[in-house]
């Protein structure tokens, strides 16, 4: 039997990152790092959310070489329970949106955007 479990992103500031998930509602869970001929590579930081064993991997590669996000990344989604009060707890925390929320249809659940510090994109689904 097979099942999800997990994603990776490469980053270049992993506490950014950090405080970006962790403001999102994500727990850090653990560390890793990528050994190859006895030198540091990359460090694996693992994040998710409280009750649920998937979880999102951030890569950190220590050779300080640069990212383009290419074509093919959409967004990471979460859900939400209340959208205007986790809006109001990451502006207090200086984490703004792309636009203001909205509907893709009539009568849909609420979403909106914000950009990670590595600039991918999350969206937020209001859970109703």
């Amino acid at each position: 039997m097979s099942r999800y479990l997990h994603t990776m992103i490469r980053i270049t500031d992993p506490e950014k990152s950090r405080a970006f998930y962790e403001a999102l509602g994500m727990e850090y869970r653990r560390d890793m790092d990528i050994v190859r001929n006895g030198e540091r590579e990359a460090t694996d930081y693992f994040f998710g959310y409280p009750g649920q064993e998937e979880e999102l991997e951030l890569t950190f590669n220590h050779d300080g070489r640069a990212y383009e996000l290419g074509t093919g990344y959409g967004h990471i989604a979460i859900g939400v329970d209340d959208l205007d009060a986790t809006l109001a707890a990451l502006k207090e925390q200086s984490i703004e949106p792309e636009r203001e929320p909205y509907r893709v249809r009539e009568g849909d659940s609420r979403l909106c955007f914000f950009r990670d510090p590595d600039s991918y994109r999350v969206e937020l689904i209001e859970r109703a």
